[in-house]
């Protein structure tokens, strides 16, 4: 069964930060240098939350805020679901269906260590079937 650890190992556990009193909008030219869709709040660097791109469409554009001036600290989410690198791929598929989120945050001993997004999940999920599949494409011309 294929877990978190697998997906960090693949894509690494390196997070984007910055800090809760940057502006949404230096936040989101910072995410679409990199071509992320969140980025990790940090405050003296602690953890304190995710910005993603449905914070922004929620919580700024439909609320008529300016993204010049709000804070990401205005707007992050917090108390997502913490997950652990032993974290199955099924248990995150879960979380994250039944909390209707993207992102969850990976943790070892209250240190974040990653971020897992529905995409590494389903990613993961085709790497794992397509593994399978050549598997028994082996075992069936052995």
């Amino acid at each position: 069964m294929k877990k978190v650890s697998d997906i960090l190992k693949r894509k690494g556990g390196s997070v984007v930060t910055i800090d809760a009193g940057t502006t949404v909008l230096d936040a989101l030219k910072l995410m679409d240098e990199r071509n992320i869709g969140s980025v990790v709040i940090a405050e003296n660097g602690e953890y304190l939350g995710l910005m993603t791109e449905r914070d922004y469409a929620r919580k700024v554009i439909l609320q008529g805020r300016s993204s010049h001036e709000t804070p990401v600290r205005e707007i992050m989410s917090t108390g997502l679901p913490r997950i652990v690198p032993e974290s199955s791929i099924e248990t995150c598929m879960h979380i994250m269906s039944e909390s209707n989120i993207r992102y969850l945050p990976v943790f070892v001993d209250d240190q974040l260590s990653g971020i897992v997004s529905i995409n590494d999940l389903v990613t993961e999920t085709i790497l794992s079937h397509l593994e399978t599949i050549e598997h028994l494409k082996s075992y069936i011309h052995s």
